[in-house]
């Protein structure tokens, strides 16, 4: 199974009822600090005084990362988390449908968008079943694996509310929190950018920024 971060994100972010993403302009956005937090964790991102650094030229061996790797130097994490998030939406649907998980379908009109089904419904439902075990789990959030507590994080910040509902964020908030806290290890801006996911989205929205 493919198993990086924006790969992931995305198949949590797979509505079965609706048969595709719960929301797509909130979709893209998650995949991209997705793809900022991959690179983070494989030691390829850094941070100098809040500005994103690069460590090393060699390629990850997965393209989607490799694209938002050559062009993230010398910005704020939020600055990239916005840039370029439909065109790395695009490049994970891809990777998804090469990889026979996702079956993409043409727009129906000009100006539609592409549309997608997950061709094994088990494949989303595992990844959001790793999420619930983080999430109503009782033991110590450190011991949650690293990936499984950053798709908690970004599930809560995106509004997913199909993975982290509206109760869970009130009752579990201290367990999200903890989560999203240990992205600070890796960034602190990069904490700091996935905390204000809701206002980015909001932004988004409205026209702000990044294609």
């Amino acid at each position: 199974m493919i198993d990086d971060l924006p790969c992931l994100t995305y198949l949590l972010a797979y509505d079965d009822a609706a048969d595709g993403l719960y929301d797509r302009s909130r979709t893209e956005l998650l995949v991209r600090a997705a793809a900022l937090i991959d690179l983070a964790l494989r030691g390829r991102l850094g941070e100098d005084g809040g500005t994103v650094t690069v460590s090393g030229t060699e390629p990850t061996g997965v393209a989607v990362l490799d694209a938002v790797l050559r062009d993230a130097a010398g910005h704020g994490w939020r600055t990239l988390v916005r840039r370029h998030r439909k065109r790395t939406l695009t490049a994970v649907e891809d990777r998804l449908a090469a990889a026979g998980v996702l079956a993409v379908h043409a727009p129906r009109t000009l100006l539609g968008t592409r549309r997608v089904t997950v061709t094994d419904r088990a494949v989303p439902a595992e990844v959001r079943a790793r999420v619930s075990a983080a999430l109503h789990g009782d033991g110590p959030v450190r011991e949650i694996p690293a990936a499984d507590a950053v798709l908690l994080a970004l599930a809560a910040a995106g509004g997913i509310h199909a993975v982290v509902s509206r109760q869970d964020g009130k009752t579990r908030r201290d367990r999200i929190d903890a989560c999203t806290g240990r992205l600070a290890v890796l960034a602190p801006g990069m904490e700091k950018a996935v905390r204000a996911l809701p206002t980015t989205m909001i932004a988004a929205q409205g026209g702000m920024g990044g294609s």
